[in-house]
């Protein structure tokens, strides 16, 4: 009879004689010497074995059809090349979790979200860095208990309520968010309809987030229970009524800075005077400052004219606020007009691209399934990525 507490032996996995799970032989265990290339061999399986087990217990807890996947250098803040869509029985395979793997190894973070186009697909992320582990309690007593809770670092958590099965616009799920987010005290900067969360498997490499050890912490699951929160209908439908009485056009010039912190449109009778307090607001939305002291201006109004045009705002209204307020602006551009037209071009460029196929990036491996080789890029390729160069990553990231 077993001992208490011993482990069944699991084949593929070395066990020592007591027949508890070991990452690397025991001497004594085996009747001749482990070789330390096997053992070696051994201990990567069990690694990759357990970021495999993590990942699935999170997709499992949040299912969906396609999933978007985002890898970003945490000392640069630059992506790796391209935006991925897996599905889960594509990324949850071993070669692409080796991959992933590989690439956080090399200081790259692992991102991700259930992927609905430019809608939601129906989750809703809740930042809770620093909060105590009892605001999980308030959650699920009010109802709105999360499907996933993951631990991206000691005493940090980041919650997915899942509202419904169905695609939600941007606009409707951002407004949840924010409520849920007020209700919370979780990150307001983070409360947004489309905002990626981390996934479990992986190390967070934020240098500030480093142990006592040096070591970079494990993402980790803290809870996979699956299912809709109770309220989360009713939270739809509060969430459409409220949308639907904020009509866009009729915002007057004083509403405008407030709309561009909630991640509305532009007033395209927008002024000159009002151009400044509105590119800040977006600024801080993307959280621009707070990630880059010495932000790329070039870079910044891309992404900003990118997120405008998401949220309906003319392309002459765009160009209008890069000229009246992007920093120094002309800066060391020759040709300043042709520099706005380039970076309005470019940004319409990438939103067109996310419903194109585009060939394949180099660098992500190709996993067959269902949809043939897999992944498929969201975004047209940029000119850098064929030099090898990579690029930022458009769009709000989490902690």
């Amino acid at each position: 009879m077993s001992g208490i507490g011993v482990n069944s032996p699991v084949a593929k996995y070395p066990v020592s004689a007591s027949g508890r799970l070991e990452s690397f032989p025991v001497r004594g265990a085996f009747a001749h010497p482990a070789v330390p290339r096997l053992a070696r061999q051994a201990a990567a399986d069990r690694g990759l074995w357990l970021s495999m087990r993590a990942l699935d217990r999170q997709l499992t807890a949040m299912p969906c059809h396609l999933y978007q996947i985002r890898l970003v250098h945490s000392a640069s803040r630059r992506a790796f090349p391209g935006e991925r869509l897996w599905r889960a029985s594509q990324l949850a395979a071993a070669a692409t979790v080796r991959f992933l793997r590989a690439r956080n190894r090399e200081g790259y973070d692992v991102y991700f979200r259930p992927y609905a186009g430019d809608y939601n697909a129906g989750y809703i992320l809740l930042d809770l860095d620093g909060s105590p582990p009892s605001v999980l309690e308030r959650m699920r007593a009010q109802d709105h208990s999360p499907c996933a809770v993951v631990e991206t670092s000691p005493g940090n958590l980041q919650a997915w309520i899942r509202v419904g099965t169905q695609p939600l616009p941007a606009r409707v799920a951002t407004v949840i968010a924010q409520h849920l987010a007020h209700l919370y005290r979780a990150d307001r900067a983070s409360a947004e309809g489309r905002h990626l969360g981390r996934l479990a498997g992986f190390t967070n490499q934020k240098p500030h987030r480093r142990l006592p050890s040096g070591l970079p912490p494990w993402v980790r699951v803290w809870q996979a229970v699956g299912g809709i929160a109770s309220q989360g209908p009713a939270l739809v439908e509060g969430a459409t009524r409220q949308a639907a009485r904020q009509p866009l056009a009729g915002l007057g010039l004083a509403g405008a800075h407030r709309s561009a912190a909630a991640g509305r449109t532009l007033p395209p009778a927008a002024t000159p005077g009002s151009a400044a307090p509105i590119y800040q607001a977006w600024l801080h939305r993307l959280r621009i400052p707070q990630r880059f002291p010495h932000p790329d201006w070039s870079v910044a109004d891309l992404w900003i004219a990118k997120e405008m045009l998401r949220q309906g705002t003319s392309g002459a209204a765009v160009t209008e606020m890069l000229r009246d307020a992007s920093p120094q602006f002309p800066r060391h551009h020759a040709d300043p007009e042709d520099y706005l037209r380039r970076t309005l071009a470019r940004a319409m460029a990438e939103l067109a691209g996310s419903a194109a196929e585009p060939p394949e990036w180099p660098g992500f491996p190709a996993v067959p399934g269902p949809l043939g080789p897999a992944p498929v890029a969201l975004c047209g390729r940029p000119a850098a990525a064929s030099r090898g160069q990579s690029q930022p990553a458009y769009g709000v990231l989490t902690s």
